[in-house]
């Protein structure tokens, strides 16, 4: 399940009726190989020399705040695909291997989500203000505003060793690369179960369908057969047997169509270089995929 394929998905449907908020799972898994991918640029770049065009301040200094940045967001990536797969009832098991890996990106980067939190809110933090975390809980127990503050920052990418620091914590560059590869790969496992439970829903939907139609499929001497795709998509084809004869194959072919269409489905096209015509594309012995 890639970016360009959840595009793809949500182009097939009339730009005015989608709504990100109808794929959170789609969502989380394009969000989070964005932000793996910006995470990859980053360390590339900590890489390299500094970028001279930006005068004395460091590009290296400046990407590696970036790279806080996107490892904080891959964590918003995992939270927004835990939300999706517990609003869709997806195995609880699934949202527990996700937790894990969530779990082993934090170990191998401590302090990731407060490192940010300082970048990010550095009007509280340079005064020991921060509203949450560490700083609160120094604050909590009677240090000084300004001693709160003191302990909490100086972020620096330290080349030669190849970390990230902030304050108390500190990151490797190298740990952050594999951490966001990692996590990303699993939300992207994690939204592949609503993949194959939304195939299992539509082929048994498209099944019930035909039936009720009275249209026979799947058998040996059935005309039409249903089948899974490696892409996750429902096919439908006809016979070759049942295309010597237009005049019944063309009656199928309107039978099965409205029978789908009854139920709120359609039939669709990995070609759609031509006019689509699903009765003539039937007749013909194209297989077409089932839509809602």
């Amino acid at each position: 399940m890639s970016p360009m394929s959840h595009n793809a998905a949500m182009m097939s449907v009339t730009p005015d009726d989608w709504s990100p908020a109808d794929h959170p799972y789609a969502i989380a898994v394009s969000e989070a190989q964005w932000w793996q991918r910006a995470t990859q640029l980053a360390v590339l770049r900590l890489r390299e020399d500094d970028d001279r065009r930006i005068s004395w301040f460091s590009s290296r200094q400046i990407d590696a705040r970036q790279l806080v940045f996107a490892l904080r967001q891959l964590l918003n990536a995992e939270r927004l695909e835990q939300v999706a797969l517990s609003t869709l009832g997806i195995d609880a098991a699934v949202g527990a291997a996700l937790s894990t890996a969530r779990q082993r990106f934090t170990d191998a980067l401590p302090g990731i989500k407060h490192m940010r939190d300082a970048l990010m809110h550095f009007d509280e933090w340079s005064r020991g203000e921060g509203k949450f975390g560490p700083q609160r809980q120094r604050r909590d127990a009677g240090a000084a505003l300004r001693d709160v503050a003191r302990e909490y920052w100086g972020f620096e990418y330290d080349s030669s060793r190849g970390t990230i620091s902030l304050g108390l914590y500190t990151i490797s560059v190298d740990a952050a690369d594999r951490a966001a590869a990692e996590l990303s790969n699993a939300i992207y496992l994690a939204a592949h179960q609503v993949d194959i439970k939304n195939t299992a829903n539509l082929r048994a939907k498209t099944s019930d369908a035909l039936t009720s139609a009275g249209i026979v499929f799947n058998l040996p001497e059935a005309e039409v057969t249903i089948s899974s795709g490696n892409d996750l998509r429902i096919w439908i084809t006809l016979s070759a047997s049942a295309r010597n004869d237009i005049v019944v194959i063309k009656d199928l072919a309107n039978r099965i169509i409205a029978a789908l269409d009854g139920s709120g489905l359609h039939l669709s096209s990995t070609n759609m270089a031509e006019a689509f015509d699903p009765t003539e594309r039937l007749i013909r012995g194209e297989a077409l995929y089932v839509a809602s």
